[in-house]
């Protein structure tokens, strides 16, 4: 009985640290249109921009959101690049996003990267997108037919003289 009661003394002051309306990126329904931003900026963002210069090129609906947690590519202790996978209802397709960090950029010239969808009941990489010797800060993926499958965005970034590129998978989502 005595342990019970510390179990539940124990939960009951862990779910008190919890705030109430807690919400993780990805994890709730797509912002309403009127939710979204009204100026419509073109402007790309770390958080993903659907309507960026760069999304809108390669096809990315309006409404996609952030799915899932995101990832990060890791280069010998350092965090470069955020991996993040988007979620299109209107157009039902899957998107991967890359994002270099600025920190990154500062201090490297050319490097390749490569952004695309893994799809866990094809077992591969479905729209990847590859850029080799550039030095931009946004990559999106093409859009995949994949919404009823599970699906992580993959990403990977190479330095110039790296012999192999760091990577990273954001989380699994069904």
């Amino acid at each position: 009985m005595r342990y019970t009661k510390r179990a539940l003394t124990g939960l009951t002051c862990a779910f008190a640290l919890i705030p109430a309306g807690s919400a993780f990126a990805g994890s709730g329904p797509a912002p309403e249109p009127s939710q979204r931003s009204a100026t419509h900026s073109q402007a790309p963002t770390e958080a993903g921009n659907p309507e960026s210069k760069k999304a809108q090129a390669a096809g990315v609906c309006d409404d996609a959101h952030q799915i899932g947690d995101t990832a990060y590519v890791v280069r010998g202790g350092v965090t470069v690049a955020s991996v993040k996978q988007f979620y299109s209802a209107e157009c039902e397709r899957n998107y991967g996003y890359l994002w270099v960090w600025e920190s990154f950029r500062a201090g490297h010239g050319d490097y390749d990267v490569s952004i695309g969808i893994y799809s866990y009941s094809q077992d591969e990489i479905v729209g990847k997108r590859s850029w080799t010797n550039s030095n931009d800060q946004e990559y999106w993926s093409k859009g995949t037919d994949t919404v009823a499958e599970c699906t992580a965005a993959i990403g990977s970034l190479r330095a110039a003289g790296d012999p192999l590129p760091n990577q990273a998978v954001s989380s699994k989502r069904c």
